[in-house]
């Protein structure tokens, strides 16, 4: 649907200007017809000024109301009323400036084709403000529409976000816990990163979009706790194209990802675990790919948790689509692909 485009001031300006040439042409139509210069000028000065008269009240009451679909004759019969005031005003008004029989006798015999050019030009005037203020509030309907789902998909997000933290707060506490006896030196360091960690994420609270290089570098901090708690079990390696460096994803959106491969790599097994990140620029999209080993005997490949679920809510929310997360089981190798759509 075309939204308008012109401003009232612009509006107005052009009725205005529609009024001088509807007078224009009536001059010189009554002109046409003998009659002097005075005559024809009074005629269509006193005509359009009656007709931008009823113009303006019948825009003005459709300015405040829209008529429903059953009440369309009530504004025709509305249109029918206003031309019948405005040629009675006109057959009621000129004595008073002309009193030239023939032109008498000339408005006389004009007074049914007046009333049916009257009307169109209040019909027309009509459909037009009904058109241009149905269209207004087409336009304000959709814009409170668009502020209350964006309300709603930002409190969805904020809520999505603050679930990611308790659970990972909640086991660094305990591991940290569990250093404090034995290992002073370690715990004292974890508590600092997890204090640069919860920093930073606060930081981020209000930054929707961040660069990939960013992402990394708090993401870094959340592994450097993960390795004090797992120790030399853990072990990541952290790839990029050259390109991608700059390339903007959702804050915070890694992390839970990487929380799940951990989860399922390294809590069934006493080896060492190696999780991957890799990232890449593919067309116009951010391809980041996490990869993390599991066995199959005794562990489940796929987060059942919120982590998962929750990464592909936060994509769809933002982009409107489904198809922006998929995963892959091979090899004893667990996958997990998003793209990010980099809007230019």
């Amino acid at each position: 649907m075309v939204t308008p485009q012109l401003s009232p001031s612009k509006l107005y300006s052009l009725f205005v200007a529609c009024g001088l040439i509807w007078a224009g042409l009536l001059t010189y139509i009554v002109h046409s017809f003998g009659f002097i210069w005075y005559i024809a000028l009074t005629d269509g000065i006193v005509n359009s000024i009656l007709l931008a008269a009823a113009c303006w009240l019948i825009n003005n009451n459709l300015r405040y109301y829209q008529p429903g679909k059953g009440s369309y004759m009530n504004l025709l019969m509305w249109c029918m009323v206003l031309a019948g005031i405005c040629t009675a005003g006109f057959r009621g008004i000129i004595p008073y400036l002309s009193s030239s029989q023939a032109y008498m006798n000339f408005i006389a015999n004009s007074l049914t084709i007046r009333f049916c050019t009257n009307f169109l030009a209040i019909g027309w005037m009509a459909m037009i403000s009904m058109l241009w203020y149905s269209q207004l509030d087409h336009k304000e309907t959709e814009k409170r529409r668009s502020e209350a789902e964006k309300l709603a998909r930002d409190a969805e997000l904020y809520n999505l976000r603050q679930q990611l933290q308790p659970h990972f707060l909640f086991n660094s506490l305990n591991s940290i816990n569990a250093l404090i006896g034995f290992k002073p030196d370690e715990a004292r360091r974890m508590i600092h990163q997890l204090s640069d960690f919860l920093r930073g994420t606060l930081k981020k609270d209000d930054q929707l979009l961040v660069p990939l290089s960013d992402e990394l570098q708090h993401l870094n901090l959340y592994l450097d706790i993960e390795k004090v708690r797992f120790g030399h079990r853990l072990d990541t390696e952290i790839s990029c194209d050259k390109h991608c460096g700059e390339a903007l994803l959702p804050s915070m959106l890694l992390q839970p990802l990487v929380e799940n491969a951990i989860k399922f790599g390294l809590y069934d097994t006493t080896e060492k675990v190696t999780v991957s990140i890799r990232g890449e620029i593919d067309g116009n999209n951010l391809v980041v790919m996490v990869q993390n080993p599991y066995d199959p005997q005794t562990s489940r490949p796929k987060g059942t948790g919120f982590g998962l679920r929750g990464v592909q809510r936060r994509l769809y929310l933002l982009f409107a689509r489904n198809d922006l997360m998929e995963t892959h089981q091979n090899d004893n190798i667990f996958t997990t692909i998003i793209k990010i759509p980099q809007v230019i």
